[in-house]
């Protein structure tokens, strides 16, 4: 009988692993299963550009899978079972059930309103497809002048506020940030953001916290208020509860813990990448939230997954995070690399050289999950003989 490998979730960590996984063990041995909501892959890094009015090119999951050995299940996972080892779907042909013997939950993360008072029913985001498409019509149908208030100064915050000052010069927008903009940055990289937002004309509310949001404006911690046609919030992410309520050990915001090959502390079976991971780095800290962990862990938990089910060695690599690359709309970025210690250093690069180096980037990443079995050894592992999977064997 086959091993069965699921993988939940087709985004960038998801859909990388399933292509790596299909490229390196043999499908004598193994089959590979992607179960995913959407039929389509969502460039999330790009969603601020989508939401903006620009068009991006669609890529159906079937297409992307179609000759690589992978199947595609399409529909929405609704709970877990690791006793069973079971996942529960729900579809287009109704609830049903994919047994797994190794299971990669990479079902990412969705938009964080902290219970902020009307930021559920009011505000827009950008964490998803639907919810970008959604801004996208808000803001087509605004007038000159339209007021427009992006709330959180992380990578997301910054990179939308300057999206949309770009491609809609006719509205007005400001970004609400609950410390000074850019304070992680080093100063030179600092000086080059705020100019950005001067060029684009993006007002900055720097120590505001945001404590409502109503339909016509936000209220700040201190009273104030905002104007808003548009409330855009993107101050921080969340995951769904769904592998705490399976039993699974997760942190206190409800990410999978998981050791250093991404396999969860309690349940040895279930792998876990990407913003649901609560992967620790070399610092000693979690790994952020963000798609440069998506592949930090994706590429860790595919090569546990291969090494332990052929008997070969885990890789003792360690997680280190590199930098922030910032688009500021298209013509426009800072990268900033940071130390052992997450502190960023002196150097950045910024400026048109910066956006092309990160367009750069996003096409390599599309072009890697349209590819996703790109270079496809002849010869592929075999798995290992239960239990102990010793003596790791090679397809002819």
């Amino acid at each position: 009988m086959k091993h069965r490998i699921v993988v939940l979730g087709a985004g960038y960590a998801g859909a990388f692993a399933a292509g790596n996984l299909a490229r390196r063990l043999s499908p004598a041995d193994t089959e590979i299963t992607v179960v995913n909501a959407a039929p389509d892959f969502v460039e999330r890094m790009r969603l601020h550009q989508f939401a903006s009015g620009q068009d991006l090119a669609s890529r159906e999951l079937a297409d992307v899978f179609a000759g690589t050995g992978v199947r595609l299940r399409l529909a929405r996972v609704t709970g877990i079972d690791p006793e069973r080892r079971t996942v529960a779907v729900t579809g287009e042909d109704g609830d049903g059930e994919v047994a797994y013997d190794t299971l990669l939950y990479a079902l990412g993360s969705s938009v964080a309103h902290h219970d902020v008072p009307g930021a559920a029913e009011y505000a827009f985001d950008v964490a998803g497809r639907s919810s970008a498409l959604r801004l996208r019509e808000r803001l087509t149908g605004l007038g000159e002048g339209g007021t427009v208030v992006v709330v959180g100064e992380g990578l997301t915050g910054i990179e939308t506020a300057t999206e949309l000052a770009e491609s809609r010069p006719g509205l007005s927008i400001a970004l609400a940030a609950r410390g000074e903009l850019g304070a992680w940055l080093s100063p030179k990289a600092r000086r080059h953001l705020r100019g950005a937002f001067d060029r684009l004309g993006v007002t900055v509310h720097e120590h505001t916290a945001v404590a409502a949001v109503e339909p016509t404006r936000v209220i700040t911690a201190d009273g104030r208020s905002v104007p808003a046609d548009v409330t855009v919030w993107s101050a921080g992410f969340a995951v769904h509860p769904m592998a705490a309520a399976a039993g699974l050990e997760v942190s206190g915001t409800g990410r999978i813990v998981v050791d250093s090959s991404m396999r969860s502390v309690s349940h040895p079976h279930v792998y876990a990448a990407g913003d649901c991971a609560y992967a620790i780095g070399e610092n000693g800290r979690p790994l952020p939230m963000s798609c440069a962990s998506a592949g930090l862990t994706n590429m860790r938990a595919t090569a546990a997954i291969i090494a332990r089910l052929t008997g070969g060695e885990v890789p003792a690599t360690g997680l280190k995070y590199f930098g922030n690359h910032i688009s500021l709309g298209r013509r426009d970025a800072i990268f900033q690399m940071v130390d052992g210690d997450v502190r960023s250093k002196t150097w950045f690069l910024g400026g048109r050289t910066a956006a092309r180096l990160k367009s750069g980037v996003l096409k390599g990443a599309d072009w890697g999950i349209a590819h996703p079995t790109f270079g496809l050894p002849k010869r592929r592992q075999r798995l290992a003989p239960a239990p102990g999977r010793t003596g790791a064997r090679a397809a002819a």
